[in-house]
């Protein structure tokens, strides 16, 4: 049996973008997928511009809508619109779209693909990996990469990610047409939905639309009575939406997403934003710092990929940790938050900054540090 040097486990926008960096670089790379699918794959869609950075083709015209305005609203009423400026705006992307392209991608430099390829089984023998099928199939690497979603079993299996997981709940679904939100318009509605918020993301003559819940909220969310509320807002009928609920991992504290020869990207290594929900961008930051951690390790220039773990924690984790604390006051108190947080003038531009990438939870929390350590000096002279 040849022995590859990668087996990515899922085929989703994280696995392909690894597949696709190490495939460039001549690694004999494979992606296992347990059902490649190019029917509708409905999430928001949202991503920062930034990350083209990682890629050296051009994602632009596969982007369905550059968002330019984001409006935010407390049950309907009370809105607030922020313009995204700079060199960094937020797109929004069908997600069957996005993942097919980066499949190409990746099988165009060289990546072998399997699917159907159910993996039922992944064990360390003499430093090599044997992955096997639930059809009897076994493939032999010498790395594996868990990229198979929020539902993944292995982080588990092998003691990585979060000591403790947690789930937002979530429901996505989409419109075939566009209704009354505006063109280069996202929405964000946070009175709605408890413990979070709902959203609707223009695409080229659709809309995706979703809601989540953040705060370990153990009752489904009343979706239908959301909706009904939600969409006519819009110009749309609830019966219009066509969608599905699911579990999300959202980050939930530092922790190690590498082993020996094996490491978590995208959702199964629990990387979504806890309070903006956002899971594209960590998805394809981690196929691409995991692929480039790899490449040193494959190449010997280093004999463990810890660095993996320590460059994802800080460029990544470190302003989810703020984004958690943000999420956890937010969500319990939110109309105050919507008031004192929101309707803030300098907030909606602060939360635009973060959606295209230009600012951090951690650089938010600074500023404020910095502005209430200012009034308590004026306070005392």
């Amino acid at each position: 049996m040849t022995i590859i040097d990668v087996a990515i486990i899922g085929g989703g926008a994280s696995g392909t973008t690894a597949a696709f960096h190490l495939a460039s670089k001549n690694k004999n790379v494979c992606i296992l997928e347990k059902n490649i699918s190019t029917t509708g794959r409905v999430c928001s869609g949202g991503m920062s511009a930034a990350v083209q950075n990682m890629f050296p083709f051009e994602l632009l015209p596969i982007i369905d809508e550059v968002i330019t305005n984001v409006e935010f609203s407390w049950c309907n009423a009370d809105k607030v619109v922020a313009e995204l400026s700079g060199s960094s705006p937020f797109w929004i992307v069908k997600r069957e779209i996005l993942d097919s392209f980066l499949l190409d991608q990746a099988l165009n430099s060289g990546c072998n693909l399997l699917s159907p390829f159910n993996v039922v089984d992944i064990k360390k023998k003499s430093k090599i990996w044997q992955i096997t099928a639930l059809d009897g199939r076994q493939l032999e690497a010498k790395a594996v990469v868990i990229a198979d979603g929020s539902q993944s079993p292995w982080p588990k299996s092998f003691n990585l990610g979060p000591n403790q997981q947690k789930f937002a709940s979530t429901f996505s679904g989409r419109i075939k047409r566009k209704g009354n939100l505006r063109s280069e318009t996202a929405r964000f509605e946070f009175g709605l939905v408890k413990n979070g918020f709902a959203w609707a993301f223009p695409l080229n003559n659709e809309v995706n639309v979703g809601m989540g819940t953040f705060l370990d909220n153990k009752n489904s969310i009343p979706v239908n009575e959301i909706l009904q509320s939600f969409l006519p807002d819009l110009g749309f009928a609830p019966s219009e939406i066509i969608g599905s609920e699911k579990k999300l991992r959202v980050w939930n504290g530092h922790c190690k997403l590498n082993g020996e020869g094996i490491l978590l990207i995208g959702d199964a290594a629990s990387l979504c934003d806890p309070f903006l929900a956002e899971g594209l961008r960590p998805a394809l930051i981690s196929g691409f710092e995991a692929a480039k951690s790899l490449i040193y390790w494959l190449d010997g220039e280093v004999n463990c990929l810890d660095e993996y773990t320590k460059t994802m924690q800080r460029n990544w984790g470190n302003s989810m940790a703020w984004g958690k604390r943000i999420s956890q006051v937010f969500y319990r108190f939110p109309k105050v938050g919507y008031q004192l947080g929101v309707k803030r003038p300098t907030a909606p531009k602060r939360i635009a900054q973060i959606l295209s990438g230009e600012m951090s939870y951690e650089d938010i929390a600074k500023r404020v540090i910095k502005r209430l350590l200012f009034q308590n000096q004026s306070s005392k002279s």
